[in-house]
């Protein structure tokens, strides 16, 4: 008999299986934390990417990643070989103090003029947050990419 989190996990990769070849389907496989594929299952239902993209920290997939910075212009060559600039939009420029969170971990603490929350408190608060603000802005054609990070419980 499958457990609920088991039946749980096989619901979010099947909806995800739809937007990813099969190499990075055996990523995502790979990892067994149910909550990591409702988090990405979530993530594209709000940004409807066209494909997943699951690194996996091989100098394969970093090469991958590099390229693809590049060819969509997030990033620019320099001179240095291996090295890029990014330049961020005229609204990402400032940042409001009372509406920016700095995630710091658990007994760290920054400047108390700056507003802090505790990091593992925070991310998955603070993610999703963003992702609803910005889904009226992001791209449908865009790949969106993800890493083997697994977020705490």
């Amino acid at each position: 008999m499958q457990s609920h989190a088991f039946s749980k996990m096989n619901e979010y990769l099947k909806v995800l299986r739809l937007k990813m070849d099969s190499k990075n389907y055996m990523k995502l496989q790979a990892i067994k934390v149910p909550s990591v594929h409702q988090f990405i299952a979530e993530a594209a239902e709000l940004c409807n990417p066209e494909k997943i993209f699951v690194a996996d920290d091989s100098p394969e997939d970093i090469a991958y990643i590099k390229r693809m910075a590049l060819e969509t212009g997030e990033e620019k060559p320099l001179a240095i070989p291996e090295h890029t600039v990014h330049f961020d939009g005229p609204y990402d420029q400032g940042r409001d103090r009372e509406a920016t969170k700095y995630l710091v971990p658990k007994g760290e603490y920054l400047s108390k003029a700056l507003n802090q929350i505790d990091r593992d408190e925070g991310l998955a608060e603070e993610l999703f947050t963003i992702l609803n603000q910005q889904r009226e802005r992001l791209l449908k054609a865009r790949e969106k990419f993800g890493t083997d990070y697994v977020p705490p419980e």
